[in-house]
């Protein structure tokens, strides 16, 4: 759930860190997009491995409760 709101929050048309970042430097978000691009794919498919491989998410908590 985090990972995906970690996404939701740097992606438009919500992305309020992105519109923050945007005013703080000065800049356009096609200018801030383009060079951030290849780290939303690399999110994306992080987040599609934690969430169809519970294993992965689920491995520390396992350690745990033994």
């Amino acid at each position: 759930m985090v990972l995906n709101l970690c996404i939701g929050l740097c992606t438009p048309p919500v992305g309020s860190v992105l519109f923050v970042g945007v005013g703080v430097a000065g800049t356009t978000i096609q200018k801030v997009l383009r060079p951030i691009f290849p780290f939303f794919i690399t999110m994306l498919v992080a987040l599609m491995l934690v969430t169809f491989i519970p294993s992965l998410s689920l491995w520390l908590p396992s350690l745990f409760l033994k």
